[in-house]
């Protein structure tokens, strides 16, 4: 059933890249009894957004789709290992499962950095400066609305 399911994800990925709209990387997302909710792959050319890599298509074209911002009875099939941006999207969406059919080692293989990145949150390189500059007015903002987080 899960390789169903990543055939699907992949077939996406290729679609994605036979219109030119994206690179190879394809996402499904069901609910638990296996209803194809939505789909969605790399638009990053098309949109010329770097944010829109397959699964934040797909988990943005579910929301929609279920008026929702809570996809936690939802499993997300991609056709190769999220990136960081992705799997933290995923968990903000509070998706709790997530199958995939390729690692991030085989899609750093062919020129994606999804691994510097993971390699940047474990401190291995410095692929970006990151600095705290403390803020009193930055502070304010989020102790006003400590009491309105969903």
């Amino acid at each position: 059933m899960l390789n169903k399911y990543l055939d699907l994800a992949a077939q996406e990925a290729e679609y994605g890249t036979s219109i030119k709209d994206g690179g190879p990387f394809g996402a499904i997302i069901t609910d638990k009894e296996g209803n194809i909710i939505s789909k969605g792959h790399n638009m990053v050319i098309k949109t010329n957004d770097p944010t829109a890599h397959a699964e934040i298509t797909a988990i943005r074209n579910a929301c929609n789709k279920l008026q929702t911002k809570d996809l936690s009875n939802c499993i997300l099939y991609s056709s190769c290992e999220p990136c960081p941006m992705c799997l933290s999207a995923i968990i903000w969406s509070n998706i709790k499962t997530v199958y995939y059919g390729a690692t991030r080692y085989d899609a750093s293989k062919i020129g994606f950095r999804d691994n510097d990145i993971y390699e940047y949150l474990a401190n291995k390189n410095e692929i970006i400066k990151k600095e705290e500059v403390l803020n009193e007015n930055c502070k304010k903002v989020l102790e006003n609305y400590k009491n309105e987080v969903y």
